[in-house]
């Protein structure tokens, strides 16, 4: 797997028995900050670590970049938040084998409000075909906070 830092412009929670995408072997990644106690690849390759973190606050992008067109049918993310109270979003986008712009899939907000509040799991079914590109935006805390965006863990299927 080839990681690029850009500029701006965990644990499997689910059964292991899923067949994942082998993201390592099947992309490069992208991502615009990245703290080197917590690289992308914790959150991208499962049993590699506690997860992606950035290394300044605000809006971050994560982008994989496949190379060769993928159809993806599941979409597996999970976000942990174990000490302040924010509210985050985050948008997942595409980019089609003949597409010229990303299409937006989902865009979402969560709360997270430790102790009680401390992670958000999504699970998506999708069927996309001839998927060149995948990008992740999240907006840590959407009021301007000082929150770092972070990752523990994104699986494709």
């Amino acid at each position: 797997m080839r990681k690029r830092i850009i500029n701006h412009g965990s644990q499997d929670i689910l059964p292991p028995d899923r067949h994942w995408l082998n993201l390592e072997a099947l992309a490069d990644v992208e991502v615009t900050s990245e703290d080197a106690a917590h690289p992308i690849e914790s959150a991208l390759i499962p049993g590699d670590g506690s997860g992606w973190r950035a290394e300044q606050p605000g809006q971050q992008t994560v982008r994989l970049l496949f190379h060769e067109p993928q159809r993806i049918k599941r979409m597996n993310l999970v976000f942990q938040e174990n000490d302040r109270e924010r509210t985050q979003q985050f948008v997942l986008r595409w980019l089609s084998d003949t597409g010229q712009f990303y299409r937006e899939i989902v865009r979402q907000q969560y709360n997270f409000s430790p102790p009680d509040t401390t992670s958000e799991v999504e699970d998506f079914s999708v069927e996309l075909d001839g998927v060149t590109a995948l990008e992740l935006s999240i907006v840590p805390d959407i009021s301007g906070g000082s929150a770092r965006a972070s990752l523990n863990q994104l699986r494709l299927a």
